[in-house]
């Protein structure tokens, strides 16, 4: 399977460290339709071609780049980084997210987020006790993100509140419209959350080397307009839509209000009174 950015041909292949992660690399070679390298045993050693190596090792399931020196590996892990950083210092329900999509001691919406990308923002509405589906279409995205969500969930067989956590979290494999399309009356989310992917025109210091190249081997959101139409037809409460702070509204439709931070506004729709 072959992507093109820059007039190049992005070629990805799978590969594992150890002949203990093999079965495992020769089944995801199978469902994501990749080549699979059983030679190589490390991505230090590719050059020119793959341009990205789905290496599965002990540390779960990463992507890397042949060439080493223009970034780090792309993975989900909920327990170290970041994610773990938003999780313990992120400000609770005083930070910007909890605030759009409307989470208070008395209300912890069911989310639907239909744009889950690597699960960061998911996670963290998780966290502060919201029960989240992410519902991620292309299957790349959504094998990093399952094998980030596994080893979370073996670290919570340990610790109550990881497993607790963790069990907020549910992964859909499947097209957001058409997710949208079967939900019947009962199934209506509180909240619909929507984080697009778009392409960048130009090149940003904001976005790291590794967003930017993930952005092209995915692709855009190109039906987001469509997306926000139907969430609005949807949601019992709210939309909250994550944008960067200098773009235009999605689909030139004016939200109801918008929080804005430095680098980033949440577009809130307000369909109805949260409870209180």
């Amino acid at each position: 399977m072959d992507i093109w950015f820059n007039g190049n041909m992005i070629s990805i292949q799978v590969s594992s460290d150890s002949p203990h992660y093999l079965v495992q690399a020769k089944e995801l070679s199978s469902v994501l339709g990749y080549p699979l390298v059983t030679d190589i045993a490390c991505p230090d050693d590719y050059q020119t071609d793959p341009s990205y190596v789905l290496l599965v090792g002990e540390d779960g399931l990463s992507l890397f780049p042949s060439n080493r020196r223009l970034h780090g590996p792309i993975r989900v892990d909920f327990m170290l980084g970041s994610n773990n950083h938003r999780r313990r210092f992120g400000g609770g329900n005083g930070q910007a997210i909890a605030k759009a999509v409307g989470v208070s001691g008395r209300f912890l919406p069911r989310v639907l987020d239909l744009t889950a990308g690597l699960g960061g923002d998911g996670f963290v509405l998780a966290s502060l006790g919201c029960r989240v589906s992410l519902v991620e279409r292309h299957p790349l995205i959504c094998s990093l993100l399952r094998d980030g969500i596994n080893r979370a969930r073996e670290e919570g067989e340990s610790d109550p509140s990881i497993r607790d956590l963790m069990n907020r979290l549910d992964l859909i494999e499947c097209d957001s419209l058409e997710i949208l399309s079967d939900i019947t009356i009962d199934q209506r989310p509180d909240v619909i959350y929507l984080d697009p992917m778009f392409p960048h025109r130009k090149k940003s210091a904001k976005v790291k080397k590794e967003m930017q190249a993930f952005q092209h081997i995915v692709g855009s959101d190109i039906d987001s307009d469509g997306l926000l139409e139907r969430a609005l037809e949807i949601a019992r409460y709210r939309v909250v839509i994550k944008r960067p702070s200098v773009a235009k509204f999605l689909g030139d439709k004016k939200p109801t209000y918008s929080l804005e931070g430095k680098s980033t506004r949440f577009d809130i729709f307000a369909l109805s009174k949260i409870p209180s």
